[in-house]
């Protein structure tokens, strides 16, 4: 199969890229991405390497761009014939950014999935799989067990769930009104390797290592379900070949920690990895002013994805492990991901917090 995938460069596309080319050798893959600030081709050398000109093309452009995106079916630009496939993970996807200016989400989120959808239908794309977020079906309460089913209403409080809710909207519109062959997958909370270091759980490894503060909303007991990135990856290519059109898939592992949990967590493997007392890197951990509309608790049930034969194969601890040590080896592609914009909005968004 060819596949256009979105957003290839940043976090979760690049993940899903290596291992889908790695585990499959009847594919081929036309990465699109804008490369702003969290689109990293360094996260993708070892792939250009290996596949780059054969199974591997990258073209940089946005798919906002309605012009460009309908030019990437003309026949005669690559060595094989029109794709097959698009999985869009093209998105902004922080949510305290979204909180500073919400724009952007709305240009990518909403008007970029709406010019793939409509270039899939001209171009009779076989499969459009759109990858989403649990964070559309709102806020859990941290009492009690209930999880967030695929027909959960969506109730987004965010603009950055609010942008992905819409397009989500858009999706299953476009499958009711057009017969367009689309799937929707909805994951929890990814981490691993290459994740942008504004999220979380690299934040907090690298503050740790650089002896920063750790910043905590609120009281810290905000939950959130984690799942390896590979994980994701994997179960990603498992609903583009299993999945049936016009359905909804949670991807979840129901590994579930509070945010005062998992930075614990990984104080406990920053410092067994750097050999740092674990009582002075507590001692980093910063409780700082809640951000706007955050949402308690984020939990799906993926009942649904796991009846096909879908399982997560990581285990938190493990996982998280891992993790640390790839960032801790990793130092040169760190630095490099901090400087420039990074450093400006870390200051923005937190100098008034810690």
């Amino acid at each position: 199969m060819i596949i256009i995938v979105t957003g290839g460069a940043g976090f979760i596309g690049s993940n899903f890229i290596r291992n889908l080319l790695a585990s499959s050798e009847d594919c081929q893959v036309i990465n699109i991405d804008l490369l702003t600030y969290a689109g990293n081709l360094d996260n993708l050398k070892d792939v250009e390497e290996r596949w780059g000109g054969n199974r591997y093309f990258f073209v940089k452009g946005d798919i906002a761009d309605r012009q460009f995106v309908h030019s990437l079916f003309e026949g005669g630009r690559y060595p094989f014939s029109k794709p097959e496939a698009i999985i869009n993970f093209a998105a902004e996807s922080h949510v305290d950014r979204s909180i500073l200016d919400a724009t952007p989400f709305v240009d990518t989120n909403i008007r970029g999935t709406q010019v793939l959808l409509d270039a899939a239908r001209e171009f009779k794309i076989k499969k459009f799989l759109q990858v989403s977020t649990d964070e559309v079906y709102g806020s859990l309460a941290l009492s009690g067990d209930g999880r967030f089913r695929e027909d959960t209403p969506l109730l987004p409080n965010s603009p950055y769930s609010a942008s992905k809710a819409s397009a989500d909207l858009l999706v299953k519109a476009y499958f009711k009104t057009f017969g367009l062959p689309v799937m929707i997958t909805r994951c929890c909370n990814n981490y691993g390797t290459y994740q942008f270091p504004e999220k979380l759980i690299p934040l907090m490894i690298l503050n740790a290592v650089d002896g920063k503060p750790l910043p905590v909303y609120g009281d810290g007991l905000y939950v959130r379900e984690w799942i390896h990135v590979l994980d994701h990856a994997r179960a990603i290519g498992f609903v583009l070949e299993h999945g049936t059109a016009g359905e909804i898939y949670n991807i979840g592992t129901g590994q579930e920690k509070a945010n005062l949990d998992t930075i614990k967590i990984i104080i406990q493997s920053v410092g067994e990895l750097t050999h740092r007392p674990i009582s002075e890197l507590e001692k980093l951990i910063t409780f700082v002013k809640d951000r706007p509309g955050h949402d308690r608790r984020y939990a799906v049930d993926s009942g649904k994805l796991r009846a096909l034969g879908w399982r997560p194969e990581t285990a938190f601890a493990e996982g998280m492990k891992q993790t640390v040590a790839w960032y801790l080896e990793n130092t040169a592609w760190c630095d490099n991901v901090r400087s420039g914009e990074y450093r400006a909005y870390y200051q923005k968004w937190y100098g008034g917090r810690v």
